[in-house]
C-alpha cells in the first residue's frame, strides 16, 4: 500500500509468501492466504445504507484489483449487514467469529453497533479497523484487536466547536441529538468546547419523523446555529421542518450526516445554511489514481469513508501478502502497520487510535446538491 496502485507488487508478494501459484492448469498447488476472507460490518440495508454501501464499495475496489491482478487467489471480502442496529451486532459478531477463514473486519461501521460487537470480536481474536466508528471511548476499553482509520469524535467535537466559535461566530448553539453511542458522544464533545454558548440541548428519538417540540425549542432559545448529533435521515427531516417553520440558524453537523440520503430527505432545504465535519479527507483528495478508478467501477464519485474503507482493505491485502493468515498474526501485523495510504500515513496508537499526526478534520458545505469540502479544521 506504499501508494494507491501498488498492487502488483503486493500480489507478486503474495504468491511468494504463501504459496498461493498456479500450476500449469492455473489450478493454485496450494493454498493460505488464498482461502482467507475479510468481513466489512455495518448498514448495507436500512435507513443508513448510503453510509454503509460507500464503506463496502471502498473495500469492493481493492479487491477488484486484487483479483484482477491475481486471478487465482480468490481471497474473499463477505458482507455482515448490521442494518445499522445495535440489537443485531452481537449475532453478527459471533457468526464472524465462528468462521475461522475470517482474519479481519473491516467495520463495525457505527458507534452503537461497534459497542455491542466489539467486546465478542476480540475476545475471537478478529483484528478489527472501523473507518467511521467515532464515539471516543471505543478507544478506551482495552480491546486488543481494535483499530480505528479516522479522528474519533474528541477531535471531531473540538474542530466542530472551533468552526462554530471562529468561523461562524455563533453567540447562542442549539445542540440536539439522536440519543445513540455516536449522536450523543459527538453532542458532548461539542457542548464541552463551546462551553457557555450552548444555550440549550435535546434529544430527539431515533428515527423520528416529527420534530415539531424542538423546532419550536430552537426557536423560543434565538439559537444562530443548531447543531445535530446523529444519522443523515433524521438530520435532513430535522432541517427541513427547521426551514419550514423559519427558522434561519446555520445547521452543523457531523459526518453521519455526510450522505446522499441527507440532500434527499432535506430537498431544496439541504444546502441552506449546511455544514457538516467529517473526521475524513474528502474523497476527491485521496492519493493516486483511486478517485479515477473508484469512478471507473462504479460510475460514481467516492462517498463518505469510501477512500478509507478502500487503505482498511489494504492493509489487510498487505497482511496476506506477507503470509499473516491467522488471526494472531494479522494482528500483529496490523498493530506494527506504518505506511502511507489514499487518505493518511496509517499509524496507530497502542489503544487502535489513529496517530494524532494523521488525524484531519474537514468542514464541507452542501453546494448544487452535492458535499463540497471548504477547509480543514482545526482538531487539537
Amino acid at each position: 500500500m506504499r501508494e494507491l496502485l501498488r498492487s502488483a507488487a503486493v500480489l507478486a508478494l503474495l504468491s511468494a509468501a504463501t504459496g498461493c501459484v498456479a500450476n500449469g492448469g492455473g489450478t493454485p498447488t496450494s493454498v493460505t492466504s488464498c482461502d482467507r476472507r475479510i468481513a466489512v460490518f455495518g448498514p448495507l440495508t436500512g435507513d443508513s445504507a448510503d453510509l454503509g454501501g460507500n464503506i463496502r464499495d471502498g473495500a469492493r475496489l481493492a479487491f477488484a484489483q486484487f483479483h484482477d491482478a491475481h486471478p487465482d487467489c480468490p481471497v474473499e471480502l463477505v458482507d455482515f449487514d448490521s442494518q445499522g442496529d445495535p440489537k443485531q451486532a452481537p449475532a453478527l459478531a459471533q457468526q464472524i467469529v465462528g468462521d475461522p477463514r475470517i482474519v479481519g473486519v473491516i467495520g463495525p461501521a457505527f458507534s452503537g453497533e461497534a459497542e455491542a460487537a466489539l467486546p465478542i470480536l476480540d475476545q475471537g481474536g478478529v483484528t478489527t479497523i472501523t473507518t467511521s466508528a467515532t464515539r471516543t471511548e471505543l478507544g478506551q476499553r482495552g480491546w486488543s484487536t481494535f483499530h480505528r482509520l479516522v479522528g474519533n469524535d474528541a477531535a471531531q467535537g473540538r474542530a466542530a466547536g472551533w468552526y462554530i466559535d471562529q468561523v461562524l461566530r455563533a453567540a447562542a448553539v442549539f445542540v440536539v441529538d439522536d440519543g445513540s453511542a455516536y449522536g450523543s458522544g459527538l453532542a458532548d464533545e461539542v457542548v464541552a468546547s463551546l462551553g457557555a454558548k450552548v444555550v440549550q440541548r435535546a434529544t430527539v428519538a431515533s428515527r423520528a419523523t416529527d420534530f415539531g417540540a424542538v423546532v419550536g425549542q430552537v426557536r423560543s432559545a434565538d439559537a444562530d446555529v443548531v447543531f445535530y448529533g446523529g444519522y443523515y435521515a433524521e438530520a435532513g427531516r430535522l432541517q427541513r421542518q427547521l426551514r419550514a417553520a423559519g427558522v434561519t440558524a446555520t445547521f452543523v453537523a457531523g459526518d453521519g450526516v455526510k450522505a446522499d440520503g441527507f440532500l434527499q430527505t432535506a430537498g431544496a432545504d439541504a444546502g441552506t445554511d449546511v455544514v457538516i465535519t467529517c473526521p475524513c479527507l474528502p474523497p476527491e483528495r485521496a492519493a493516486g489514481e483511486f478517485p479515477r478508478r473508484y469512478r471507473e467501477m462504479f460510475g460514481m464519485e467516492p462517498g463518505t469513508n469510501s477512500a478509507e474503507s478502500y487503505d482498511a482493505a489494504q492493509v489487510f491485502l498487505a497482511g496476506l501478502a506477507a503470509g499473516q493468515v491467522d488471526r494472531a498474526a494479522m494482528e500483529v501485523f496490523v498493530d506494527a502497520y506504518r505506511e502511507p495510504g489514499v487518505t493518511t500515513r496509517i499509524e496507530w496508537t497502542a489503544n487502535g487510535e489513529l496517530a494524532e499526526t494523521s488525524v484531519a478534520v474537514w468542514a464541507f458545505r452542501v453546494r448544487q446538491g452535492r458535499f463540497v469540502a471548504e477547509r480543514s479544521i482545526p482538531a487539537t
